[in-house]
């Protein structure tokens, strides 16, 4: 056989359904297997993929995903991942640890940036440095400041594992896998438990690295319209470097249970609950868990894709309907269809339960798919599924998600394992058979063989205890001391010696030397003009339309929007909760299940957004609803159908319904404030500067967690009060003088289409009306939120436009240039912390430094704080400056989809954003000079004056914050 570039070529296929022509590879030398997708896309995609099992949760897999990225024999910097991104115009760039894998994809829309990026990941994988420091900051080490000092753990991994460990989601997820498969890989947690993280040794991670991160292991992946010969050429020339060596990449299945298991399990609720109170009693999680087929069973792969959907996709979907409605709980638990692992496994459960009720729960999840077998499933229930899942594999939206990226997870279902890695990306053949049997039981079939019948299951229960954080943290204190103990005097200064070492490692800059290594693009390179989107304004009538004159396939998108300022602004905490009720409590013809499965089987779905910014131009906020709509061209009339029976006959009667969603929206808000606090922090500090922020919290932050709770009294004592705050408020938005919507669709099709929508609108209410002034109540001084969480989110900010700050482009990349050093040396390096960011709205002037499980909480303060010196006495060359350049132009130019190209356009129009105002910021980002940093030093100092800080935290990291400086923070009590 032939070879080209030292590979033979395995299989060449089409891939119609995708426009692709694939390639499968084999390196002759080394055995690596490479798997070429030609197509027109511009986004294009490179990964290299490696399968990576874990034997224990010291967390090796994950650390050393974090570590091959510190250093390598070309770029013997101390991040070149970081000054990579710098001076890249990548649409992404990150790395991924699953259960068994490890996978380094980026991905450019820029050839010569596109191959930077490869090359720099390919030395890292195979040539890192991975010395005892790289260990020591991303996993763990002792830390001893002094003789006298406490003995810490300290490493990025470490913590960030901490902030995991804290979501009572996630350790259900955890536990939900682990008890499936007790004997394998994948019954320890590939990213690390840190109670076992301390366990690792750098011999264990150094092998770890040898054994697994060679080419005879390695899967590479190439996606897009680059040359596919340069892809052999590029692969090639790092792989003929290697021999061949035999690695075991058996991928070692779970023996079949027998019987069923069950566990339960403790989570940290907080310390100041009891588990007499109220609060505790219906804390509970239960997920019955299954053990399914083979991912490389690929016609019933999709089908178990579709069945899950079936299931639990909507609120209208039996399983879950049956759940909510039984009033055990308050929201779904449980991950759904993992299909990312050699053995499918699937997930449900409720969450906000009495742990005596868990037993009820597995009762009732059986009795529904009994239920659904013995009667039938609906063929409207099958069709939804089956139009919905279609609809997506056709649509192939993955939103900022590059589409290449999303393909290659797909084929690493099958490729990783041994089978065909085009099977779960052809999905023609499957689909077509699915389809064939779905009217002859296929999918009760389905439900007998892998969950009525199938012994290899668990059922989980999560049980809050707030004894768990002290005895955890006694655990570790002890773990400390007895190694303290054990440390003779000589030691003891070694360790001291280390972390000073460390440190100064840490704080060392690279040589100018080190960093021209680096490949960058340059300044010639960027495009000096702004993408432009089309925009076209119709007035038809009374009514406001927004047209995108964009290829989509033949998708409509359709967003159709409400103004929020027709509504008082104590309104607005109903918002989220009208928006789902919309699309969830049915209409006067039709309940939500019907409805619910209508939307299913003639469009491509129907969600809810809203949209919250300052219009500087006008001085004001633009508030906006949208119903987001999409359907081929042909479906058309059947969307604007539904989206007239929606918006006109929504029945608001039942008083069940509603409470449910309102208690599903407080549980999920709940859930997601503890891995998310970054956001739920930012939120709330951004709310003391503008009436669209605050507006924003009302709808989605903490406020909005508390209006909720009080609210869902308020549905049993008062609810003709509530049903008829939601029927005013629907009669008020639906006004087509006051509404807007915005299409997205070629011209072509929209000659068919817009007829259409004019009578549509023609159809809707009119009525004067005026904009309703709103009173904002903004919050006041310094926040400390406490949750239960092993680590912190600290955010500090102002307006600055209030301080006189007048905007310039400068801005955006001083800002990259603070993220990719300042903010990451010193936050995440120095600190721990996994991240730390700062961001700015030039629509409002909002400021905001945000860190992300932090184990820190003062000392990140200080080093906001800080800022302003930092830029003051920054002595910036040019090469480095051209890079800060570079990689904010990368931001501006971000690849976007149709759909999201028009929603993007609309946004910006709502804001006054024109494309001459966004081409002025693009020739500010590029005329940026060293000046302008030391500028703003002066604008960013006003934060550490003036600044509002909000942290979100554990109560007792805000105690002691407080007790050292003199109640630095107000203390509120969220989870």
């Amino acid at each position: 056989m032939s070879t080209l570039h030292g590979f033979e070529l395995i299989h060449e296929q089409a891939v119609p359904e995708l426009n692709t022509k694939a390639r499968l590879f084999r390196h002759v030398r080394t055995g690596a297997e490479l798997l070429s997708m030609e197509n027109a896309d511009t986004n294009k995609v490179f990964s290299i993929n490696f399968y990576t099992p874990p034997a224990t949760a010291n967390g090796v897999a994950h650390i050393m995903e974090h570590s091959v990225l510190c250093g390598s024999r070309k770029y013997p910097l101390k991040e070149p991942f970081v000054e990579l991104i710098k001076g890249s115009l990548n649409t992404f760039v990150n790395a991924f640890t699953f259960s068994d894998k490890t996978c380094y994809p980026v991905a450019s829309q820029v050839l010569q940036d596109f191959y930077n990026l490869i090359d720099v990941y390919m030395d890292a994988v195979f040539y890192p440095t991975i010395a005892p420091q790289t260990l020591q900051q991303e996993g763990w080490h002792y830390e001893l400041m002094s003789e006298d000092a406490p003995l810490i753990y300290k490493g990025v991994v470490f913590n960030e594992m901490k902030g995991s460990y804290s979501s009572p989601d996630r350790l259900l997820g955890n536990y939900s896998q682990a008890t499936l498969f007790p004997d394998t890989a994948y019954g320890v947690d590939s990213g690390g438990d840190p109670k076992v993280i301390p366990d690792l040794t750098y011999e264990q991670f150094k092998a770890f690295h040898d054994t697994y991160y060679h080419p005879s292991n390695a899967l590479i992946y190439f996606y897009g319209d680059d040359d596919p010969t340069m892809r052999l050429q590029i692969a090639d020339g790092y792989l003929k470097d290697f021999e061949a060596r035999p690695i075991d990449k058996t991928v070692r299945h779970q023996p079949r249970f027998t019987e069923p298991r069950r566990f339960t399990y403790p989570y940290d609720m907080g310390a100041e609950e009891t588990d007499e109170s109220d609060e505790a009693a219906n804390k509970a999680m239960v997920t019955v868990n299954w053990v399914l087929a083979d991912t490389t069973d690929t016609e019933t792969h999709l089908g178990l894709q579709i069945l899950a959907y079936l299931l639990t996709g909507t609120p209208a979907a039996p399983l879950y309907k049956a759940l909510i409605d039984s009033g055990f709980g308050e929201s779904l638990a449980g991950g759904g269809l993992d299909d990312q692992i050699a053995q499918m496994i699937f997930s449900t459960g409720l969450k906000g339960i009495a742990a005596e009720a868990a037993d009820g729960v597995e009762a009732l999840i059986f009795d529904t798919l009994r239920g659904l077998v013995q009667g039938g499933i609906e063929a409207d229930i099958i069709e939804a599924a089956l139009n919905t899942v279609e609809f997506r594999l056709r649509e192939n939206n993955t939103g900022q998600f590059p589409r290449g990226l999303a393909l290659m997870l797909n084929a690493l279902t099958t490729w990783l394992y041994g089978g065909d890695p085009l099977a779960p990306v052809a999905f023609e053949a499957p689909l077509a058979a699915i389809k064939a049997k779905a009217a002859d039981h296929y999918f009760e079939r389905l439900i007998t063989q892998y969950l009525l019948d199938n012994p290899h299951r668990t059922t989980v229960i999560l049980t809050p205890d707030p004894t768990v954080r002290e005895r955890e943290e006694v655990a570790e204190t002890e773990r400390l001391a007895r190694a303290r103990s054990n440390m003779t005097a000589d030691k003891l200064r070694a360790v001291m010696a280390n972390t000073e070492a460390l440190r100064h490692a840490q704080e060392t800059p690279d040589s100018p030397e080190a960093l021209a290594l680096i490949p960058t693009l340059k300044l010639s390179d960027l495009d000096k003009h702004n993408p432009t989107i089309p925009l076209a304004q119709i007035t038809d009538g009374a009514s406001r339309i927004i047209y995108h004159d964009l290829f989509t396939n033949g998708i409509a998108y359709f967003d159709v929007g409400f103004d929020l300022h027709m509504l008082p602004d104590a309104d607005l905490p109903y918002v989220e909760l009208f928006s789902r009720a919309l699309l969830e409590m049915g209409t006067a013809t039709e309940d939500y299940v019907k409805l619910t499965q209508r939307i299913g089987r003639k469009t491509g779905g129907l969600d809810t957004a809203t949209f919250f910014a300052t219009n500087r131009k006008a001085g004001e906020a633009t508030t906006w609803l949208f119903l987001q709509g999409k359907s081929t061209v042909a479906q058309v009339d059947d969307l604007l159908a539904i989206l007239r029976d929606v918006l006109e006959t929504v029945n608001f009667d039942n008083q069940e319904r509603f409470k449910q969603i309102a208690v599903e929206e407080k549980a999920d808000l709940e859930a997601g404030i503890v891995p998310s606090g970054h956001i739920a922090a930012l939120t709330r500090l951004r709310a003391h500067f503008s009436e669209a922020e605050w507006a924003t919290e009302q709808t989605s932050g903490v406020s909005y967690l508390f209006f909720l709770r009080d609210l869902i009294d308020q549905i049993d004592r008062d609810w003709s009060s509530v049903r008829a705050k939601l029927e005013t408020m629907r009669r008020t938005l639906l006004n087509r003088r006051t509404m807007l919507t915005n299409v997205t669709l070629d011209a072509a099709n929209w000659a068919i289409v817009a007829p259409k929508l004019t009578a549509f609108l023609a159809a809707l209410p009119e009525s004067e009306s005026t904009r309703v002034a709103w009173n904002p109540k903004y919050p006041m001084g310094n926040e400390g939120l406490t949750i239960p969480t092993q680590v912190n989110y600290v955010a500090k900010g102002a307006n600055l436009y209030a301080h006189g700050y007048q905007v310039h482009g400068s801005h955006m990349v001083i800002l990259n240039y603070l993220r990719t050093t300042w903010l990451w040396e010193r936050v995440r390096v120095q600190g721990g912390a996994y991240g730390g960011f700062a961001v700015f709205s030039r629509t409002s002037g909002t400021f905001g430094f945000v860190s992300y499980r932090d184990p820190n909480l003062l000392n990140t303060l200080d080093i906001y704080d800080a800022t302003g010196g930092f830029l003051r006495e920054l002595k910036l060359d040019d090469a480095e400056l051209t890079r800060a350049i570079i990689g904010t132009i990368g931001d501006i130019d971000g690849y976007l989809l149709p759909d999201a190209k028009g929603y993007t356009s609309l946004t910006s129009y709502l804001v006054g954003d024109a494309d001459a105002d966004r081409q002025r910021l693009r020739d500010e980002v590029l005329g940026t000079t060293a000046a302008d940093f030391h500028a703003f030093a002066d604008v960013i100092a006003q934060v550490a004056v003036h600044g509002a800080v909000t942290v979100v935290g554990s109560a007792e990291d805000i105690a002691a914050a407080n007790r050292e400086r003199e109640s630095l923070l107000t203390v509120v009590k969220v989870v």
